[in-house]
């Protein structure tokens, strides 16, 4: 009788390096949003898992960071003991570090621990940059075709 494999043993790994690319249009700002929902590190204190859902919101300038190469970056913090704020702060600092954006703000909102939701924000901005005045097209509510 033979067996039908279903697949290979995967072969990522969790790394702390980055991939970048480069902007497609840099004479544009080109904002990039990004909802990484499977963010898990350890409690410091307790070893216990904290799991996050990070939202990371970028404008690039040159560089743009790889989408396999964050996914592997973030599973890196799967086994390390990491405060909340620590750790948002770490992941922005190597993410600014690696692609030297116009903008880039990254929340991150964990699940409940003790009855506690923790919500940390941080930004960087790049030295003389200046956000174009927002423009609102989604005045009209999309849920609606038709007219009262």
């Amino acid at each position: 009788m033979t067996t039908q494999s279903i697949g290979s043993k995967p072969t990522a790994q969790p790394t702390k390096e980055l991939e970048t690319f480069e902007n497609p249009n840099t004479k544009r700002d080109l904002h990039i949003h990004m909802q990484i929902p499977e963010f898990t590190c350890l409690c410091p204190k307790t070893g216990q898992p904290d799991f996050a859902t990070l939202y990371l919101d970028y404008i690039p300038d040159e560089r743009c960071v790889e989408l396999k190469s964050i996914k592997l970056y973030i599973w890196s913090f799967r086994d390390e003991g990491c405060f909340h704020e620590a750790v948002t702060n770490q992941i922005l600092n190597d993410l600014v570090k690696a692609t030297q954006p116009r903008f880039m703000r990254l929340t991150a909102k964990f699940f409940v621990r003790g009855g506690i939701f923790t919500n940390v924000t941080v930004e960087h901005k790049k030295k003389g940059w200046k956000a174009d005045p927002y423009i609102d097209i989604n005045r009209f509510p999309s849920e609606t075709n038709y007219r009262d």
